[in-house]
Protein backbone atom coordinates (compact mmCIF):
# COMPACT_ATOMS: atom_id res chain seq x y z
CA UNK A 1 0.00 0.00 0.00
CA UNK A 2 1.14 3.50 -0.74
CA UNK A 3 0.26 6.97 0.57
CA UNK A 4 -0.73 9.46 -2.13
CA UNK A 5 -0.70 13.21 -1.43
CA UNK A 6 -2.70 15.75 -3.42
CA UNK A 7 -0.51 18.83 -2.91
CA UNK A 8 -3.16 21.11 -4.40
CA UNK A 9 -5.53 20.22 -1.55
CA UNK A 10 -3.04 20.13 1.34
CA UNK A 11 -3.00 23.23 3.55
CA UNK A 12 -0.31 22.01 5.95
CA UNK A 13 -2.47 21.86 9.06
CA UNK A 14 -0.39 18.97 10.45
CA UNK A 15 -3.15 16.73 11.72
CA UNK A 16 -1.65 13.82 9.81
CA UNK A 17 1.74 14.52 11.40
CA UNK A 18 0.23 14.45 14.88
CA UNK A 19 -1.42 11.08 14.15
CA UNK A 20 1.38 9.38 12.17
CA UNK A 21 4.66 11.23 12.71
CA UNK A 22 6.72 8.40 11.20
CA UNK A 23 5.00 9.06 7.88
CA UNK A 24 4.21 12.79 7.76
CA UNK A 25 6.01 15.98 8.73
CA UNK A 26 5.27 19.65 8.17
CA UNK A 27 8.34 21.42 6.75
CA UNK A 28 9.47 24.16 9.14
CA UNK A 29 10.71 26.35 6.28
CA UNK A 30 7.61 26.66 4.14
CA UNK A 31 4.81 24.78 5.95
CA UNK A 32 4.39 22.17 3.23
CA UNK A 33 3.72 18.53 4.01
CA UNK A 34 6.55 16.06 3.61
CA UNK A 35 5.67 12.40 3.15
CA UNK A 36 8.52 10.69 4.97
CA UNK A 37 7.50 7.16 3.99
CA UNK A 38 4.97 6.46 1.29
CA UNK A 39 5.04 2.66 1.51
CA UNK A 40 2.75 1.39 4.28
CA UNK A 41 3.32 -1.98 5.92
CA UNK A 42 0.41 -3.92 7.36
CA UNK A 43 1.66 -3.19 10.89
CA UNK A 44 1.35 0.57 10.28
CA UNK A 45 -1.93 0.49 8.41
CA UNK A 46 -4.24 1.50 11.27
CA UNK A 47 -2.08 4.52 12.19
CA UNK A 48 -1.87 5.74 8.59
CA UNK A 49 -5.58 5.20 7.92
CA UNK A 50 -6.38 7.30 11.00
CA UNK A 51 -4.13 10.09 9.73
CA UNK A 52 -5.72 9.95 6.28
CA UNK A 53 -9.25 10.03 7.65
CA UNK A 54 -8.26 12.93 9.94
CA UNK A 55 -7.24 15.15 7.02
CA UNK A 56 -9.90 17.88 6.79
CA UNK A 57 -8.99 18.74 3.18
CA UNK A 58 -8.96 15.09 2.02
CA UNK A 59 -5.48 15.60 0.56
CA UNK A 60 -4.33 12.09 1.48
CA UNK A 61 -5.43 8.70 0.28
CA UNK A 62 -4.16 5.16 0.42
CA UNK A 63 -3.49 3.36 -2.82
CA UNK A 64 -3.85 -0.35 -2.28
CA UNK A 65 -1.59 -2.75 -4.20
CA UNK A 66 -4.50 -4.01 -6.29
CA UNK A 67 -5.37 -0.50 -7.59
Amino acid sequence: MKVVLDRARCTGLGICESLASDFFEIDDDDGSLLVLKDEVAEADLMEVEEAISGCPTEALRLLRDSE
